[in-house]
């Protein structure tokens, strides 16, 4: 399956301009022959929303996925995208994959960074948030989950093909080594593709790395993003295309685990 994903400068607190702007990146990747669209971490709201996300926060089964899910369908593709999750009296920073056809799954961060988002936002305990779609396993995690390795195998062992990772890396030495070295070693040592998207420019407090990058099991990247400015990323994903790769470098066969 082909996918495309957009590295983004989401305005925060504006959903109307955010949505628009993923679904302008829908009808291009639809054009481009993907099947599935990934928007960065928190996309809808705007990851610096602040306390603008008190008002932007969406329930699961709300109008904003009815919207989302609105444009997947009309598009003939499935969105992952972040946005910020209502339930109840709680915030979760979480990702929704919807295919327009009835197939919603929520994903909720499990390993928040920083202050700013523990005060926004509750973590979730670590799950696996699978979704099979366009002939691929496809699982998700959310910017810092993926630093954890252990997050990533959990997945790998689950058997996805792709792990879709919505970001909001910051820009400076560390960002760049996590996007330049990280994801590549993620997918190398799980032996699965890696979609890692993120924001750019600076708006408001924040100012992002760029840096979107797929990789592919042999550590090779598919496609990348610059530093500064939006990008319409496209990568090609078949997994029958590195079995080479899975058969030199059996990790997932040979672990051994704790008795």
């Amino acid at each position: 399956m082909k996918i495309a994903a957009l590295q983004m400068q989401a305005v925060d607190g504006d959903i109307e301009t955010n949505i628009a702007r993923i679904a302008t990146a829908a009808r291009e990747a639809a054009d481009g022959g993907a099947g599935l669209l990934i928007a960065p971490e928190l996309a809808v709201d705007g990851y610096g929303a602040g306390e603008a996300f008190l008002e932007t926060a969406s329930a699961a089964e709300g109008a904003v996925i009815e919207r989302l899910a609105t444009i997947a369908r009309e598009n003939g593709l499935a969105i992952i995208t972040g946005f910020a999750e209502k339930d109840g009296d709680v915030t979760y920073n979480s990702a929704l994959f919807t295919d327009g056809a009835g197939t919603n799954a929520i994903y909720r961060k499990s390993h928040l960074y920083g202050d700013y988002e523990r005060r926004w936002f509750r973590p979730a305990a670590p799950s696996s948030a699978i979704v099979s779609h366009g002939g691929l396993n496809i699982g998700m995690l959310i910017c810092y989950d993926v630093e954890f390795p252990e997050n990533v195998r959990r997945l790998a062992l689950d058997g996805v093909d792709l792990v879709v990772v919505p970001t909001a890396l910051p820009n400076g030495p560390s960002g760049a080594f996590i996007a330049d070295k990280m994801i590549q070693v993620r997918a190398f040592e799980n032996q699965t593709f890696v979609a890692y998207i993120n924001h750019c420019g600076t708006v408001g407090r924040f100012s992002y790395a760029g840096l979107s990058r797929i990789a592919a099991p042999d550590g090779s990247l598919l496609a990348e993003a610059p530093a500064e400015g939006e990008a319409l990323l496209f990568a090609e994903i078949v997994p029958s295309d590195y079995a080479t790769s899975r058969a030199e470098n059996s990790y997932l066969a040979d672990l051994v685990r704790p008795v």
